[in-house]
């Protein structure tokens, strides 16, 4: 990749605004977290997202460091 597309690319990159989330504490189980893999069970701290993805709280907080949307939704 040349020099001028990769400055594009990172431009672009971080521009981007990170989502926020609401934190939860989840009242029910609710499948599996599609970044960790675990269930989503009873009592764990969640984010919700505003495309309404839920994920645990620390899995979505690491996700955030590398990535700016969501998981399930990256062209959002």
């Amino acid at each position: 990749m040349a020099a001028d597309e990769i400055e594009k690319h990172l431009l672009v990159c971080f521009s981007k605004t990170r989502l926020t989330y609401n934190k939860d504490i989840l009242s029910r189980d609710s499948g599996e977290c599609t970044i960790c893999l675990d269930e989503l069970e009873q009592g764990d701290t969640i984010a919700r997202l505003p495309c309404l993805c839920i994920y645990h709280k620390g899995c979505i907080d690491e996700w955030f460091q590398v990535n700016r949307s969501c998981p399930e939704h990256p062209a959002d």
